[in-house]
């Protein structure tokens, strides 16, 4: 079973998962190759996790000179001026903490447990039509388990709704399940976005150019955390364009027949 227990443990590392160190017994062969599994996986742990420390040291250390600046941008005379420093110090605090929340939840800390997706999505669209947010849930899913971090997931699923409802002006999530996967589609009503720029919005810190103001501009992490979960659940995040308007994110999770 050397064999068999390497392939479940790559299989669950793809997924984000914490994986333990496997014993290097059987053949000669199939020893080496667990001990190369085996310090392969220490050092990508050991690569990932000073890189989310760095970055999320960074993002901290960002806080205090930022808050220094802005208390001191109060006392500028110029209104105009004072405004507009002011307006860009928000934009690099906003950066901050987003770059903040990206290293803790890619840090992947959260064990996996079964979860049923169809409460955590409803519980997600509660919370958020409680916050005063265009939120509704079409439909009602049948109970759905998978093994996922729920905590993570429920952040990802958190950041699309809220992108919907910012760019948009609404969100409508549904559930549903095919053969082979669980998908959670989350539709607005918003003017859509260029085909060239619908993987484009992926990117960390990339906001389109009609969505650069205080108003409706996050700090362009949001898509980007959201993809980095459910790519580490061994799924997919992507947007398209409606036919009848406005923009549909899919989440797929792949689930086991």
């Amino acid at each position: 079973r050397p064999l068999g227990r390497l392939a479940e443990a790559a299989d669950r590392l793809g997924r984000g998962e914490r994986v333990d160190s496997l014993p290097e017994s059987g053949p000669e062969e199939t020893r080496r190759t667990v001990r190369a599994f085996n310090l392969m996986h220490e050092r990508l742990d050991r690569f990932v996790r000073d890189r989310m420390t760095m970055l999320a040291a960074m993002a901290h250390d960002l806080r205090t000179p930022i808050t220094t600046l802005r208390l001191r941008a109060e006392f500028i005379d110029d209104e105009e001026m004072r405004t507009k420093t002011i307006a860009t110090l928000d934009e690099m605090q906003a950066m901050a903490e987003a770059t903040l929340a990206f290293a803790q939840v890619d840090a992947a800390g959260e064990p996996t447990r079964a979860t049923d997706i169809a409460a955590l999505v409803e519980s997600v669209v509660e919370d958020l039509a409680a916050q005063a947010l265009d939120v509704t849930l079409a439909g009602q899913a049948d109970r759905l388990v998978l093994p996922c971090r729920p905590l993570a997931l429920r952040r990802a699923l958190i950041n699309v709704v809220e992108n919907a409802n910012r760019y948009g002006g609404a969100a409508r999530v549904s559930v549903a399940r095919d053969d082979r996967s669980v998908r959670i589609c989350v539709d607005d009503r918003g003017p859509g976005i260029a085909e060239a720029e619908l993987e484009r919005v992926f990117e960390p810190f990339v906001r389109l150019e009609h969505s650069r103001n205080r108003e409706t501009g996050g700090a362009g992490l949001g898509l980007a955390i959201a993809r980095s979960v459910v790519r580490a659940h061994g799924g997919n995040l992507w947007l398209e364009n409606r036919s009848e308007g406005g923009l549909r994110a899919t989440i797929a999770l792949p689930y086991p027949s």
